[in-house]
């Protein structure tokens, strides 16, 4: 499949939900306020996947159109490729120059991550919808610290890579990501999102993560992780409080969150 863009209707209500009365300019503050926007407002989750897998469904959000659909109605997000894609459309749409690159999350030497580069007046910024570091990252041979309690970040520069470094819960360390800065197709964003479906950590067991104002909200299995900047708490979570926890805590609609239970047998 080659690049689609995005329909002006479906935009528009994109636009609209993440709380633009009109398009952001296509500069760096604009950028920062769509990426922003994007990270308090998109979940990253695993959802619809899992729902996929265990129906032998096709996996979701290949399409953008499909995965903003889908936002719109039931609040989910999705993993990586799908999110990757569809902010890569929304940010082309408001004429960023935008492009789709692949890395290595945890640097284990295997291409297992789909991210986005917009270039502006000659350099590059990193908006990734997997790590949701709130502002761009700079990408531009030099070391970058994102000092934040909460979503802190930092950019290393590795010869033809860069090595960005977050610390997503469950994780107490901070996590590496090796990040190759060429661009790649649809196609084989498309091509390594269908090998997932044979090995991910997020085929089977609950993810769900999503920014809100100060703090990070983080579903893991029966696990609810909570971090601000006064440090990290978690609990275990009944049935009733996972489902209660998806709608509150991630803003995934009681319809999506009751196709999900029923699918997900581990929660027998």
């Amino acid at each position: 499949m080659s690049d689609s863009a995005l329909p002006e209707a479906l935009r528009e209500s994109v636009l609209r939900r993440l709380g633009f009365h009109a398009p952001p300019a296509a500069d760096l503050e604009g950028l920062r306020a769509i990426y922003g926007a994007w990270c308090a407002n998109v979940p990253f989750d695993n959802v619809r996947k899992v729902i996929a897998i265990v129906e032998g469904w096709a996996l979701p959000g290949r399409d953008a159109g499909d995965f903003f659909d889908n936002w719109l109605s039931a609040g989910t997000g999705a993993t990586c490729w799908p999110t990757s894609n569809a902010i890569c459309e929304l940010v082309r749409s408001l004429g960023f120059e935008a492009r789709r690159v692949a890395g290595s999350m945890r640097d284990i030497g295997t291409v297992n991550h789909g991210s986005v580069v917009v270039t502006l007046g000659g350099g590059d910024w990193l908006i990734d919808t997997s790590m949701l570091t709130n502002l761009p990252l700079p990408l531009n041979r030099e070391s970058f610290y994102q000092h934040d309690a909460v979503f802190a970040a930092s950019v290393e520069y590795a010869g033809e890579a860069y090595v960005v470094w977050t610390r997503v819960l469950p994780q107490r360390e901070h996590m590496p990501c090796r990040l190759h800065t060429e661009a790649v197709t649809r196609d084989y964003c498309i091509a390594k999102y269908e090998e997932s479906r044979r090995e991910s950590p997020f085929n089977r067991r609950l993810y769900a993560r999503r920014n809100r104002p100060g703090e990070l909200i983080v579903l893991h299995g029966n696990m609810r992780f909570r971090r601000t900047a006064e440090g990290t708490t978690s609990g275990e979570l009944s049935r009733e409080e996972i489902c209660e926890a998806l709608c509150t805590d991630i803003g995934l609609s009681a319809g999506a969150v009751e196709q999900w239970a029923r699918a997900d047998t581990s929660l027998g």
